[in-house]
């Protein structure tokens, strides 16, 4: 997004080929950004400048993607042009006025359909000004949204959050050479400056390791090397809360690959215990959770997971769809509003419904390397919006995944 805003070509290396990314840079092509894929996982991407993208010829589909819809709504407020932002079933019953009401405080105009879901309409043209805005919820995506509007405002834009949540859009605008000053929690920028291009490298994507964090963790004899993964503190709480469990996760070759801090993980099978997870952690964890559910389900003892109430408005509600198919697999779990108590114990097999949430799929793969049967994942088609290439890249770590 932001070097499609930039002044100059920017070159991306290791960008994810996703459906999830895709839909983005084909939603920024259709606005007339010059897009290139000199090779997989290259990006050169020509920049149209900050009040360069033009109308586009349709609607904009997201596809599966909340960060791209939410985000976009702040980037397309800013502009001299009215735009819709569609997506796939799933994304349309996405809460969407976490968003549309901190930038209606902002002067933008969005129209979303009733109970506040996509599809979303923006009005452009309107005058945006700064405001000081202090987040009831805690999402990084409400946080950027503001702050990407904030590129378009006359004043000073102020984010305050409950919780730190991760920091990749302010850690990218200030690469992108954006005045921006940040801490843990607090951000605030102010409009009228320009995005200079640059060379980016991405780091491996930290929530597409953990599946294979946990597979590892879990499986007796196994030991895993996972080069160059994104190492970003508020990215990683599923790391602390495993090795609170009992994991054997070693951090080598520490560095920084595009001004993010990463790392090789060496991770080794390890009998895990049942934790309270300590609330600071959920927001740093909150896309492993199906992970951690299955790593919970497989430990001895009781985890409890508490504030994490954000997972019923993910891609599915991902505490009552991870419950449901861990009681078919023997698991005895409580759901709690924001939570779950889960009792670990050895899996059985079974079918479990994916519900066409790609993480949760993943989870109940690495999960069917526990059982003696096997587990069937019914509507998990979507994988690749996120982890394209999982089944070979899972089969080639030793499990043993097929389409069925």
């Amino acid at each position: 997004m932001l070097s499609a805003l930039a002044e100059g070509s920017s070159r991306i290396t290791g960008f994810l080929e996703g459906e999830d990314t895709r839909a983005t840079a084909r939603i920024f092509g259709q606005m007339g950004v010059r897009i290139e894929a000199p090779a997989d996982g290259e990006r050169v991407v020509h920049g149209a400048g900050l009040h360069g993208l033009r109308t586009p010829d349709g609607a904009l589909d997201c596809g599966n993607s909340g960060t791209a819809i939410r985000l976009l709504c702040g980037v397309l407020a800013g502009q001299a042009f009215d735009s819709t932002l569609t997506g796939d079933w799933s994304l349309s019953k996405r809460p969407m006025r976490r968003v549309t009401e901190p930038l209606a405080s902002m002067g933008a105009s969005i129209e979303t359909a009733e109970g506040g879901t996509p599809p979303l309409r923006v009005h452009g043209r309107q005058p945006l000004r700064g405001i000081d805005y202090t987040s009831p919820i805690v999402s990084a995506q409400v946080k950027s949204a503001v702050l990407l509007a904030g590129l378009y405002a006359d004043g000073k834009t102020r984010v305050i959050e409950p919780r730190p949540t991760r920091d990749y859009t302010e850690r990218m605008l200030a690469a992108f050479g954006w005045p921006i000053a940040f801490e843990p929690g607090k951000t605030s920028l102010s409009g009228g400056h320009v995005l200079r291009a640059i060379d980016i490298e991405i780091p491996a994507d930290f929530s597409s390791a953990a599946f294979l964090i946990v597979a590892a963790t879990l499986v007796p004899g196994s030991e895993l090397v996972l080069r160059n993964v994104g190492m970003n503190q508020r990215r990683t709480g599923l790391l602390h809360v495993l090795q609170a469990m009992g994991a054997d996760i070693l951090e080598e070759n520490r560095c920084e690959a595009g001004g993010e801090p990463v790392a090789d993980l060496v991770v080794r099978h390890a009998h895990l215990c049942g934790v309270e997870v300590p609330v600071e952690h959920v927001a740093d964890m909150i896309d492993e959770f199906p992970a951690l559910f299955i790593a919970a389900a497989c430990a001895e003892g009781v985890t409890t997971i508490r504030g994490a109430g954000e997972l019923r408005v993910k891609e599915s509600d991902r505490i009552a769809v991870m419950a449901t198919g861990l009681r078919v697999l023997g698991v005895r779990i409580e759901e709690t509003p924001d939570g779950a108590t889960i009792e670990g114990g050895a899996l059985r097999g079974g079918t479990v419904d994916a519900r066409g949430d790609h993480r949760v799929a993943m989870a109940f793969a690495v999960a069917g390397a526990m059982t003696t049967g096997g587990i069937m994942i019914r509507d998990c088609a979507n994988v690749a919006t996120s982890f394209p290439g999982f089944v070979e890249r899972a089969n080639g770590c030793g499990l043993a995944v097929r389409a069925a």
